[in-house]
């Protein structure tokens, strides 16, 4: 295996960036990009710094699944199961800040400390529930973008599903412009939906009275207990937990018992600021559908689109089904948002893969439009909201494979330390997953008795036990392996690791390094960081690359001007380093810029690589910016990036 990349500091060279634990943080590119620990910042300054991580974990909690299980449970029971979204919401404060506490004390996301403990085997299978868990988010999320979307313009909804593809690139925006401003833009969505929900609730009028007796605790029938089970996998979710262990880590904080103590406190009230406000807008959807449809008779209505059609003649405002459809648009962006991001961090975490977030982004959405366009044409428009509410049904059958993990790692004392859960916490997490499990096995026991009774279809019926099988499986080997006594930690976590004593500390010594240029004002530059690396003997590979429409047909065949030009020029480059007593060779590439520059390094042997960054950012980045990112991980020697 190679060895990492290793950077060095501009302003140290001998201050290693990047080590083979560093290179996996957890959302590397935003990791302690918040600072809370500056003293000139006023105390409220520096308290709102650590707000916002709850915020994109909250939008989860109120995306278009949630909707089609709201509705579903409002119009057909009335106000019966808001009691069901307020447990579903304690249940998800409690599980949100262990995942938060995971974060800031271990400095671990939840992929990367089940990675840590668990088999290899195990890790894969956890992996793989992780993605269908993301692709069922997605699912939801297109959806009802897309239905949002014909709602307001009356396209058709395989047309509003293909348009989502293209939100990729708005992801890409605003990871570019930092986290601050990807946090301020989904809470301004979340504003969006929540005072367009404040506008339907003032019109539709509801009886509050009624309203509280929905809260005492009751399952009318087997449809109703489908739907609680929706709505929990609506508003306990997976990927949730696994997001938020790792947006905490984007807040750099002093690493002491006091700041610790501290960053819990501060992000345990924005848990519960963010999704006491998730709370308002599922019971606000709920209260609607009760008070609209269910109290007039209508309890026929579970869909969106008809739900949207129904509002202007019942509420009699013509501005409540627009706000429904922005609201419904607003909660589909927002949580792809944060569906890619967790999507990053399972796969870093479980596979230590990174891949270009765009890319990674596109792949999801592929991913959840390939059933959704499959479905849209085999069936229509027809029973969209049917496959929002399985999905979230997906998803609660995966909750246990993050939550048992999860109330193991915080209830740790050998890694935890002073922040290990106390034992009320741990009964009632466990006392969560026990009811969340109990509640999956019973609905998928019952679903499959019917199908066992109904159906001749021996093949599916053998392929329903085994996948029964392996569940049980997974889930009793979550809950037992690391009680055994085999858990692997790779790395110690502790407050304050073990100081190196530095014993085995050296100077670097290059013997050939390699400079990527460009032929422009910015090559001197280049240079100068180059020689500022060399000794008297280094010897320098200079590699230019053409990138005329001859040198990628012929390559080393073309004898174009810009070829000879180059050659020209690199030459003069050369000479000037040989002045200066340095050996130095000099060698054109052809073609495609990153591998022909790896190739050359590769050839030459050079143990050094300089290489400069123009700092593109938004779309630019897709066109121009991917040759550093390409040529370090191809590479296993130290590469020195300059910014230009």
């Amino acid at each position: 295996m190679n060895e990492p990349t290793v950077y060095f500091s501009f302003d140290n060279p001998l201050k290693f960036m990047a080590t083979k634990e560093n290179q996996y943080r957890s959302l590397s590119e935003v990791h302690e990009s918040v600072d809370t620990t500056i003293s000139n910042k006023p105390t409220w300054k520096r308290i709102l710094s650590f707000f916002g991580p709850a915020y994109l974990v909250s939008v989860g909690y109120m995306d278009p699944g949630n909707w089609a299980t709201d509705l579903a449970g409002g119009s057909q029971f009335g106000y019966k199961l808001i009691w069901v979204l307020l447990m579903s919401n304690l249940m998800a404060l409690l599980l949100q800040s262990l995942s938060a506490r995971l974060g800031i004390v271990r400095g671990r996301d939840l992929a990367q400390a089940n990675r840590e403990t668990y088999p290899r085997f195990i890790n894969y299978a956890l992996y793989g529930l992780a993605e269908i868990a993301i692709a069922a988010t997605d699912l939801a999320e297109i959806l009802g973008m897309a239905i949002g979307i014909q709602l307001l313009t009356g396209l058709p909804l395989i047309w509003g599903v293909s348009i989502t593809v293209f939100d990729t690139f708005l992801f890409l925006l605003l990871q570019r412009l930092g986290m601050r401003k990807m946090e301020a833009f989904i809470i301004a969505l979340v504003l969006i939906i929540g005072l367009s929900f404040l506008f339907e609730i003032i019109l539709a009028k509801p009886d509050f009275g009624e309203v509280a007796k929905g809260f005492v605790p009751s399952i009318p029938n087997n449809t109703a207990l489908y739907i609680a089970i929706g709505i929990i996998g609506a508003t306990v979710m997976p990927h949730n937990l696994y997001l938020h262990s790792a947006l905490v880590q984007t807040r750099k904080i002093k690493r002491d018992y006091v700041g610790i103590k501290k960053a819990l406190r501060l992000n345990f009230i924005d848990s519960a600021i963010a999704l006491n406000l998730a709370f308002f807008v599922n019971a606000a959807i709920l209260i609607l559908a009760a008070s609209v449809f269910f109290n007039t008779g209508r309890t026929d209505v579970a869909e969106i689109k008809v739900a949207h059609e129904l509002l202007e003649p019942m509420l009699g405002s013509g501005l409540a089904p627009i706000l429904f459809a922005v609201a419904l648009i607003a909660s589909g962006q927002s949580s792809t948002i944060t569906g890619t991001l967790a999507g990053q961090i399972v796969m870093e975490g479980y596979l230590k893969l990174r891949i270009s977030p765009w890319i990674r982004r596109l792949m999801t959405r592929l991913i959840a439009v390939i059933p959704a366009v499959i479905v849209i044409l085999i069936n229509g428009e027809e029973n969209i909201d049917n496959l929002l509410i399985l999905s979230q049904v997906i998803l609660s059958l995966q909750l246990g494979f993050a939550i048992i993990p999860l109330i193991h790692f915080t209830s740790d004392k050998k890694t935890m330390g002073k922040f290990v859960i106390p034992p009320w916490v741990i009964f009632l997490a466990s006392l969560i997953t026990a009811i969340l499990v109990y509640l999956n096995i019973r609905m998928v026991a019952e679903q499959a008795g019917s199908f066992f009774i109904t159906s001749e279809n021996n093949i599916l019926k053998t392929v329903i036990l085994l996948a029964g099988i392996l569940y049980i499986v997974l889930l009793l080997t979550a809950i037992f392996y690391p009680l055994m006594g085999k858990k692997s930690r790779d790395i110690s976590i502790q407050l304050h690791p073990e100081a190196s004593e530095l014993q085995k500390i050296s100077v670097p010594i290059f013997n050939k390094i390699a400079v990527a240029l460009e032929f422009g004002d910015r090559d001197e530059k280049l240079l100068s960081y180059s020689i500022g690396q060399a000794h008297k003997n280094t010897k320098f590979l200079l590699i230019h690359v053409v990138e005329s429409v001859p040198a990628k047909i012929l390559e080393k065949e073309s004898d174009d001007l810009e070829t000879r030009s180059d050659q020209q020029q690199l030459d003069f480059y050369a000479e000037k380093l040989r002045q200066m007593g340095y050996d130095t060779t000099a060698i054109l590439g052809f073609n495609r810029r990153s591998k022909e520059i790896v190739r050359i390094i590769k050839e030459n042997n050079a143990d050094m690589l300089v290489i400069g960054a123009h700092r593109h950012r938004g779309i630019k980045d897709l066109f121009y910016g991917q040759t550093i990112d390409t040529v370090r991980h191809e590479l296993n020697i130290p590469v020195l990036v300059v910014n230009v």
